[in-house]
């Protein structure tokens, strides 16, 4: 019996899901802090470690990272899945976000911009180049600090994603992580049965 597995041929689209749900953090330079949300965020490179993150250039926070050239990164979690889809359809040019929502502002160490403080993971950035690619700018941005909560770490210091109980965005929704289904390297690993 042969098996045939069909599939539906779409038009070309943004199909690599689930994508982290981020909330970018950026402060001006009169000292003004905004949040955008941004789910096109991604690692680069792991020496020197890099990120990514693409922004419309009409967007808010656009102009305040383009200016000052650093941001920071903030991971979601359920707890902050109102926060970050609220940031992500209330523009700052209207609306305190940090106020509105109640989030505190984290000092960063490197930088100027702000993290949030209810996020167990701010990643400070400095911008190293952006490029037009289509509707959207791609900051990339050299990762110079990182500020974890130490309630997210387990007992030998590393970070606990199911403790963190992060979110991810597909489609226009959000889903929530954790599961660990299992370890780098864990399928060429020998048996210990």
């Amino acid at each position: 019996m042969e098996i045939i597995m069909a599939k539906v041929f779409w038009k070309p689209g943004n199909m690599l899901y689930p994508a982290p749900a981020v909330m970018v953090s950026c402060m001006d330079e009169s000292g003004r802090a905004n949040i955008m949300t941004a789910a096109w965020a991604g690692n680069v490179s792991s020496d020197p470690v890099t990120l990514s993150v693409s922004i419309r250039p009409e967007r808010y926070s656009y102009d305040i990272i383009e200016k000052t050239g650093e941001f920071v990164v903030n991971l979601t979690t359920r707890k902050l899945a109102y926060a970050t889809d609220f940031c992500g359809v209330r523009s700052g040019r209207d609306v305190d976000k940090f106020e509105v929502l109640h989030l505190t502002k984290s000092p960063s160490v490197k930088i100027k911009a702000p993290g949030i403080a209810e996020s167990p993971v701010s990643i400070e950035c400095r911008v190293t180049e952006h490029k037009r690619l289509g509707v959207h700018e791609m900051f990339l941005a050299e990762v110079v600090g990182v500020d974890i909560d130490d309630q997210y770490l387990d007992e030998s210091g590393r970070f606990d994603l199911e403790k963190a109980d992060l979110i991810a965005y597909s489609h226009g929704e959000y889903f929530a992580l954790g599961e660990k289904l299992g370890k780098f390297g864990f399928s060429v690993r020998k048996s210990t049965r």
